[in-house]
């Protein structure tokens, strides 16, 4: 298996071509992160580009595919439960075809094959192009492997049925992928391991399919990376017509009909001078920032091989809100990491008390196969007091969230109109800039994908809630 090498062309490859398939019904049943949720449109797409049908329903479909993560074992977990029910499934329906993609056929590779004789096919996220041909040759009864690195960069950012076009699940909102992979190795991550080395896309590329969807109503485009504000660093030489992330970002609020612009997942690290001065000098770009901090104890980002401390952090956060004043900022935590102390996480809380954070994601660190810290496997932590600083956090951030909210219960808001509240009685939902959830009421009908401001009437740790403001005549 190769490693990839750092592909900065501005020369746009030729997109591969795609061999029909028989008829069929699929289903695609994705665990993870935004990427994988993209990923998992993608492979809709080419399904769907090859001749068959989308089934809402993993029962009603003849051919499942499951697209997985592994940056946390609870995820695995899901993924052989599902795998285990499916491939039953196959006693009484020997026709229904099975496959694993993403991280965890990546990282096992032909031990998934070994450990499930029933399963049909696996590959690797750099490998969607190949899932057309894995599925005729299921139907054939041949089984089928595809985890290498060495596929183009061109084939892995645009696949067939991408242009012109593709449906969003979200009306006026789209991803876009901009680059993949990381260079950076934390100590607890697999993702270097899984989606390779830092690849970015050429931006040529990016402004094409963004112009393209945005012809088509969208509106608000999310850059998606491992570590999204990468792209495009340490090249061998400037290549003419390349950009860094803070100039793509400039070139992307260019385009006619784009309104928000959004990204992650960033790295501390790679918060530059010159993307803090686009917080402040582009209004499409959202104030909205998510910038995963993990700790709060330097001593503990030092294990982790994070590259940066408590203080550089701060300080990347104070630089972003001289910027853009009122921007939130939300981030991701990781509690028990081994050898953390009791001083170490309370360095955590008093973080999120000093930052303010609009939000976090939260979780109990998992030891991953292959890591530097599953490797070493010092100072592991006893459960329940893992699991008593993970709600301590959580508790602590549900007061942050409430606050934040409640500041703004009688202002007034814009909001991108998605779609029907899980709230019901007749409420939507949508976004804010700050990419808070607003559920409203409304006394006409509002098209999804629209914008319209929102007066603010109360709020709950999870959204604002509102009603639509009287359009002007």
């Amino acid at each position: 298996m190769s490693s990839p090498d750092r592909d900065f062309s501005s020369e746009v490859p030729a997109r591969p071509t795609l061999e029909a398939l028989p008829s069929g019904r699929f289903h695609v049943l994705t665990f993870g992160c935004q990427m994988n949720q993209h990923d998992a449109q993608k492979m809709a797409n080419l399904l769907h580009h090859a001749g068959m049908t989308a089934s809402d329903r993993c029962e009603a479909a003849d051919v499942v595919v499951i697209y997985t993560c592994s940056v946390r074992e609870k995820a695995e977990h899901r993924l052989y439960t599902e795998l285990g029910i499916l491939l039953a499934r196959k006693r009484t329906e020997p026709g229904l075809i099975v496959g694993v993609g993403g991280c965890v056929a990546q990282q096992e590779g032909e031990a998934l094959l070994r450990r499930f004789p029933r399963l049909d096919f696996a590959f690797g996220p750099q490998n969607l192009v190949h899932l057309p041909a894995m599925v005729r040759a299921a139907r054939e009864r041949e089984r089928s492997l595809r985890v290498d690195y060495d596929d183009p960069a061109g084939t892995r950012f645009d696949l067939p049925g991408r242009h012109p076009g593709y449906a969003s699940p979200t009306p006026g909102r789209a991803f876009v992928t901009v680059m993949e992979g990381c260079d950076l190795f934390c100590s607890y991550c697999v993702v270097p391991r899984t989606r390779g080395r830092e690849v970015s896309r050429p931006s040529a590329r990016i402004v094409e399919e963004i112009r393209v969807l945005a012809a088509a109503g969208t509106s608000e485009v999310t850059l998606l990376g491992q570590t999204v504000n990468a792209y495009g660093r340490a090249r061998p030489g400037q290549v003419e017509g390349e950009l860094a992330f803070a100039d793509l970002i400039r070139r992307v609020a260019e385009i006619p009909g784009i309104r928000r612009i959004r990204f992650t997942s960033p790295h501390p690290r790679f918060v530059t001078p010159e993307l803090v001065r686009a917080f402040a000098e582009v209004p499409e770009l959202c104030p909205h920032l998510h910038l995963p901090v993990q700790s709060g104890s330097s001593r503990v980002l030092e294990a982790m091989s994070r590259r940066y401390d408590r203080e550089t952090y701060l300080e990347v956060i104070e630089r972003v809100r001289q910027a853009r004043p009122g921007i939130a900022i939300t981030t991701d935590l990781i509690v028990g990491y081994p050898t953390e102390t009791e001083a170490d996480f309370e360095q955590t809380l008093a973080l999120m008390d000093e930052v303010r954070f609009t939000d976090s994601y939260s979780f109990k660190y998992s030891e991953r196969p292959g890591t530097p810290a599953e490797r070493h496997r010092l100072g592991e932590l006893d459960d329940a007091v893992v699991q008593a600083r993970l709600e301590r956090v959580q508790d602590l951030q549900r007061q942050l969230t409430l606050d934040a909210h409640g500041a703004l219960v009688g202002r007034r808001t814009e909001v991108l109109v998605e779609g029907s509240s899980r709230q019901g009685s007749g409420q939507l939902t949508g976004r804010s800039p700050e990419h808070r959830i607003v559920n409203f009421r409304a006394t006409e009908p509002i098209e999804l994908g629209s914008y319209l401001q929102v007066d603010v009437t109360g709020c709950t740790p999870h959204s604002l809630l509102g009603v639509a403001a009287p359009r002007a005549s």
